[in-house]
C-alpha cells in the first residue's frame, strides 16, 4: 500500500508540475529579479516612463502607492511591452493619471517577484521646482561608476528636494552589458529615488545602436530617429524642456533643428531649457573638432531665434559657463550655455590653443578644470589659478521660482576632510530673471518627422556640416596647427 501511495503521490505531483509549467507561473529559465530600473520624464510632469530588465521572459507589472496605500487602480498603465535585448528582457510601462505635487512609491516586477521600492515626485503645476544636472560618468569599472554615483549622492545631499536629475549623456564608456550592469549596481538606489531625464551621449549612441532607446522609457513620438539616441520634450512647472540628440548625423540634422525650433515655438511656458550632450562652447579636447563647433552656428542660431534661456550639455569633461549670448556675443537677455563638467573620474584640461580662435575668452562666465593635479579655474584673465578642492566630480543644481532661475555648480572633492567627511565646494553661481507671461505659442502643427522627410533632409544636413568644416573650421585649425604641435610637444596635450 505504501508503494502504491507513493506512486499515486508521484503521479499527482507530476501532473501538478506539468500544469504549473503550462500556466507559466513558475520555473522561468533564468533570474526574474528586476534590475536596471529607471523612471523617466515622459510627456509631462504627471506621466512617468518605467523601464527595467530581467534575465527571464516575465510579465511587466508596476504597483503604485500613495501614502502607503496601493493606488494602482486609480492610475493608467499603458504601452506595456517587453522584448529580448542583448541576452536579457527589457520591460516598459507608461504610468499616467497621477496627481500633481505628490510623492509616490512604486515597485516593478512580474506579479510574484518584485523590486525593492522606489519613489518619484510629480509636478505640482506651479512655477516653483528644483532639479540636478550631471554628465559624463563614462566609466568602465565598478569602482569608477561608484565615483559617479558618489557625485550624484552629493548632489542630492545638497539639494534633497530635487524633483528630477538630468544626465547629459555618456552613461557608460562602451555601452556593454557589463558596463550597464556596473552602472546599475552603483546607481540603483539613486535611480530609484527620483525621476531621470536622460540625454544620449556619443558613447551611448555611436556604433551601439538602439542601446539608449532600450535603456529608458522615453517619448519617441516626435524623435526624428531612434537609432543612436532620442530627442523629446516635456513641460514641468512653468518651463518647457527639450532634450536633443547630438549623435544625429555627427552633430544635429536639419530635421532635428527644425523639430527643436517648432517645439520651442509651441510653448507659452516662461522658461525654455534645453539639454544635449555635445557642447557648442568648450575649451576641452573635443572643442577642436567641427562636429561640436558646428553647433555654435546651427543649434545656437535656433536658440537665439526662439529665445532659449538655458542650455546644459556634457561631452568635454570640464565645467564651463558662458555669459548670456545672442549671435555669439554677450547680451543681457541671451542664452546661457553650461558645459556641466564630469560626475566621473575621467577629466580633461584646457586646450589653450582653442582660446580666441574657437572660443573667445570674453564669452566665458566661469571655467573650472577638474583634472587631477590641475584643479584650475578661470579668474577672468587666465586659467592658471588652482584649488585642490576643484579636483573631483561636478554637479549642478537649478532652482526655478517664478521669474527667477538660479544655477549653482559644485565639486565633490576626491579627498575627504580631516574628519572623513565629504568636501562639497560651490564653484559657480548665476541667476537669471525675466517677466512671466511674455512667451506666446506660435506653432501648433504636427512636429513629427517621417522617414522620407528625414532621408530627404539628410543630404543637406551633411552638406551644411561639411561646408562649415571646410569653409570655417579647417582654415582656423590649420592656422593654429603649429601652436597645437608646440603645446603637444611641451605639455603632451592635444
Amino acid at each position: 500500500m505504501k508503494k502504491i501511495s507513493k506512486k499515486i503521490m508521484a503521479l499527482f505531483l507530476g501532473i501538478a508540475l506539468i500544469l504549473t509549467l503550462a500556466s507559466g507561473s513558475v520555473a522561468y529559465n533564468g533570474n526574474y529579479d528586476p534590475r536596471r530600473i529607471s523612471v523617466s520624464a515622459k510627456y509631462d510632469g504627471l506621466t512617468k516612463g518605467f523601464c527595467w530588465y530581467t534575465d527571464a521572459d516575465t510579465d511587466s507589472q508596476v504597483k503604485i502607492y500613495l501614502n502607503g496605500q496601493d493606488v494602482t487602480g486609480n492610475v493608467v498603465l499603458s504601452d506595456i511591452r517587453s522584448k529580448q535585448w542583448e541576452g536579457s528582457y527589457m520591460h516598459k510601462v507608461t504610468v499616467s493619471g497621477l496627481q500633481g505635487g505628490k510623492t509616490y512609491t512604486y515597485k516593478v516586477g512580474d506579479g510574484n517577484v518584485w523590486s525593492k521600492p522606489g519613489k518619484f515626485v510629480t509636478d505640482d503645476g506651479d512655477d516653483s521646482f528644483d532639479f540636478i544636472t550631471i554628465a559624463d560618468v563614462q566609466a568602465s569599472s565598478l569602482e569608477n561608476f561608484q565615483k559617479g554615483a558618489n557625485t550624484l549622492a552629493a548632489a542630492l545631499k545638497t539639494m534633497p528636494q530635487a524633483e528630477f536629475v538630468a544626465n547629459c549623456g555618456d552613461f557608460t564608456n562602451d555601452s556593454t552589458n557589463e558596463e550597464w550592469n556596473f552602472y546599475d549596481q552603483a546607481f540603483d538606489e539613486l535611480n530609484r529615488s527620483l525621476t531621470i531625464v536622460p540625454v544620449a551621449g556619443n558613447h551611448d549612441g555611436f556604433a551601439v545602436h538602439h542601446w539608449f532607446e532600450n535603456m529608458f522609457n522615453l517619448d519617441t513620438s516626435e524623435s526624428v530617429q531612434n537609432l543612436n539616441g532620442v530627442n523629446y520634450s516635456f513641460d514641468y512647472g512653468n518651463a518647457h524642456i527639450a532634450v536633443l540628440n547630438t549623435n544625429d548625423l555627427m552633430s544635429m540634422s536639419n530635421a532635428q533643428l527644425k523639430w527643436f525650433k517648432n517645439d520651442m515655438n509651441s510653448t507659452d511656458k516662461d522658461w525654455k531649457i534645453a539639454f544635449l550632450h555635445k557642447s557648442p562652447y568648450t575649451l576641452g579636447k573635443d572643442g577642436k573638432w567641427p562636429d561640436a563647433l558646428y553647433l555654435q552656428k546651427s543649434f545656437a542660431a535656433v536658440c537665439d531665434e526662439v529665445n532659449v534661456d538655458l542650455v546644459m550639455s556634457g561631452h568635454d569633461h570640464m565645467y564651463l559657463r558662458t555669459k548670456p549670448l545672442v549671435n555669439n556675443k554677450p547680451t543681457p537677455d541671451g542664452t546661457v550655455y553650461v558645459l556641466a563638467g564630469t560626475a566621473g573620474s575621467k577629466r580633461y584640461e584646457v586646450r589653450p590653443f582653442l582660446a580666441e580662435v574657437f572660443l573667445r575668452t570674453k564669452l566665458i562666465g566661469a571655467l573650472v578644470i577638474q583634472k587631477n593635479g590641475y584643479g584650475n579655474y578661470w579668474n577672468g584673465r587666465d586659467w592658471n589659478s588652482t584649488k585642490d578642492t576643484n579636483i573631483g566630480g561636478c554637479f549642478s543644481t537649478v532652482s526655478v521660482r517664478g521669474g527667477k532661475l538660479e544655477l549653482n555648480a559644485y565639486i565633490l572633492a576626491d579627498e575627504k576632510d580631516a574628519n572623513g567627511q565629504d568636501v562639497i565646494t560651490k564653484i559657480d553661481s548665476i541667476t537669471l530673471e525675466k517677466e512671466n507671461g511674455k512667451n506666446k505659442a506660435t506653432y501648433t502643427g504636427d512636429n513629427s518627422t517621417s522617414l522620407f522627410d528625414y532621408i530627404l533632409q539628410a543630404v543637406p544636413s551633411v552638406a551644411s556640416l561639411a561646408k562649415y568644416a571646410f569653409g570655417n573650421w579647417m582654415p582656423k585649425f590649420f592656422f593654429i596647427l603649429p601652436y597645437i604641435i608646440y603645446v603637444y610637444a611641451t605639455d603632451g596635450v592635444f
